[in-house]
């Protein structure tokens, strides 16, 4: 057995032996924290001047729980900006905090800061250890291989107070514990930090791509944070395969790579190799005429499987990635937030739509609010009714059971609700495994109606059925719930590959209108109180045109994530400037364009 494989069996030895005594690491864990937080302002404020550190663990769990209430991160936030600011007093943990976090923005409309310490970095260290030799049990990779990995940092910047503030993957990839990674992995990843880091995700994206055929013998898997920044690299590629096949035979370096950095760190990887570039050319002509089908294991034939977050809001990227990836494995990515990483995917070898992720006990103290869906009329449901009752600790919990996650974590936030809605499919040893469901918020609601970003999903998915008929494909999609005019109605904007035809189109709109199954939605449309769904059908790179606007607004194409529903007005400029079609549906009744 190599030293890799030693390596593997010993974490997860680790792993196996906390998880087989979570609730005990547990209550260890989380006097563990409040220990180390002893006496900042947030806990005195609940707590006094409570002896921590003379309490037993289990008194302790006791009695926090009892006393320390419930919170959103909205709460949190005055501690969080004052820290931001330069209130430099121990106001949530006693470690100084001189690193923040921002969360994508593009779920609420904004992004929020969110703690960032050695922890942090160390905790993503050790998932992803953690998870690659699980995934090395189901697919052996060879040593010294190569990863194809569309991974992007962002700027980071100062907040008034001289923190330090970006992304959670940017910070990630400038600390020690990822130059620890890129020494000790048994693969690597085929960019060097220039491109990673280079700020302009096309110019990163084209090199990324670039590399990763320069050593496409060698690539083992393809890998990104979230499924979107691989297809969205790959539909790239169908417009730029032959001038990377140019720069491939000529040792060159298209112009359109202008940051000199980045110039630098490339050109040193190249030298001409035409009997390469012909190869790839070659197998390209062919991949064009197959619409790209299986263009990764045709270019990289080594490529053991395709690894990224693929669950929640990447599910509607799941179709193309699987036309891309032929029979290669799909393995969803672990599961974590910018607040605290949760659980690790065990079980690498089930289908993304599978997929559970076994919950750390060591990484944070979690606790999960029961959710009990109320009954309503013709067994209804919509996904946010739910009676609440006190939540349980992570030993408790039952299987089948659905729960709102909350977190008490290293960095600073105690029992803070994540919002994420998780059902327990089993457990391993003490541990649950959990299935993400969705993210609690509504985000489509207007009279009583109550739709999440899932029912949106179901409604699309179901909606979408009729392409099937034809070669049409749907590239992305959000929606909007308008009120300009009474009564309000929701609007779907799509993006598609393909002439759509009318009847097909109208067929669509109806579909979609029907799809969702939430009572309050249904009895509003009967009653009119809700207007006629709309689906708008707008022009090709209308997507692409609001990703830039997010990256031009500071967001990092790592931690992209399509707006499921949207308000911004800049973002309704756009769609409605791109919008070439609109069809109106009658509930359960024919469509008619307009």
């Amino acid at each position: 057995m190599n030293n890799s494989s030693n390596e593997d069996e010993e974490i997860i030895s680790w792993f196996e032996d906390i998880a087989f005594k979570a609730a005990c690491v547990q209550t260890q864990t989380l006097h563990q924290i409040l220990e180390q937080n002893f006496g900042v302002e947030y806990l005195k404020k609940w707590l006094g001047d409570l002896k921590i550190q003379d309490m037993e663990p289990c008194a302790l769990e006791s009695l926090y729980t009892s006393l320390v209430p419930l919170v959103s991160h909205a709460d949190l936030e005055p501690y969080i900006q004052r820290i931001a600011d330069g209130d430099q007093s121990p106001l949530l943990t006693q470690e100084p905090i001189t690193t923040l976090s921002l969360s994508s923005g593009t779920t609420n409309g904004r992004p929020k800061y969110v703690p960032f310490t050695h922890h942090s970095a160390q905790s993503t260290l050790q998932i992803f250890r953690l998870s690659a030799a699980f995934r090395s049990r189901a697919f052996p990779i060879r040593p010294g291989g190569r990863i194809l990995e569309f991974i992007y940092s962002s700027k980071q910047f100062q907040t008034r107070g001289g923190l330090t503030a970006g992304t959670a993957t940017t910070h990630y990839y400038a600390s020690e514990e990822y130059e620890i990674k890129q020494k000790t992995t048994r693969a690597f990843t085929c960019s060097p930090p220039e491109v990673i880091s280079g700020g302009d995700y096309s110019q990163s994206t084209y090199c990324h791509l670039l590399l990763g055929l320069i050593y496409s013998e060698q690539v083992e898997f393809v890998a990104s944070t979230f499924a979107y920044s691989i297809v969205q690299a790959f539909t790239a590629f169908e417009e730029l395969w032959e001038e990377i096949c140019e720069d491939i035979k000529k040792g060159t370096l298209s112009d359109r790579i202008t940051s000199p950095k980045m110039r630098e760190a490339v050109l040193g990887c190249l030298s001409p190799n035409p009997l390469l570039g012909f190869k790839i050319e070659e197998k390209c002509r062919e991949l064009k005429g197959l619409n790209w089908l299986c263009v990764i294991p045709k270019l990289w034939p080594n490529c053991k499987y395709v690894y990224s977050i693929m669950t929640g809001s990447m599910q509607p990227y799941l179709r193309k990635l699987m036309h891309y990836s032929g029979d290669l494995a799909l393995i969803s990515a672990d599961y974590g937030s910018t607040e605290s990483w949760i659980g690790v995917n065990v079980d690498p070898a089930s289908s993304p739509e599978k997929a559970t992720f076994t919950v750390i006990p060591t990484f944070s103290y979690f606790e999960f609010i029961p959710l009990y869906r109320l009954q309503q009329k013709h067994n209804c449901l919509a996904v946010d009714d739910f009676l609440e009752v006190e939540p349980v600790p992570l030993a408790q919990v039952k299987v089948g059971q659905e729960y709102e996650v909350v977190l008490t974590t290293f960095t600073g936030l105690y029992r803070c609700r994540l919002g994420d809605v998780v059902q327990v499919s089993g457990f391993y040893g003490e541990t649950p495994k959990l299935t993400f469901i969705c993210r609690r918020k509504l985000i489509l609601t207007i009279n009583i109606d109550k739709n999440t970003e899932r029912d949106l999903q179901v409604a699309v998915e179901r909606g979408s059925r009729p392409l099937s008929k034809t070669k049409i494909e749907l590239v992305d999609f959000t929606s909007h719930a308008s009120v300009t005019h009474q009564p309000g109605h929701y609007i779907i904007y799509w993006e598609i590959k393909g002439e759509g035809e009318e009847d097909i189109l109208a067929e669509c709109c109806r579909e979609i209108d029907v799809s969702f199954v939430d009572y309050g939605y249904i009895v509003s449309r009967k009653s009119n109180s809700i207007g006629p769904l709309e689906l708008c059908i707008v022009e090709n790179g209308t997507f692409k045109k609001i990703l830039d606007y997010f990256i031009s607004n500071g967001a990092a194409m790592g931690q992209f994530k399509t707006p499921r529903c949207t308000s911004n007005p800049d973002l309704l400029n756009i769609l409605d400037h791109c919008t070439t079609r609109r069809f109106r549906s009658t509930a359960y009744s024919s469509c008619r364009k307009f």
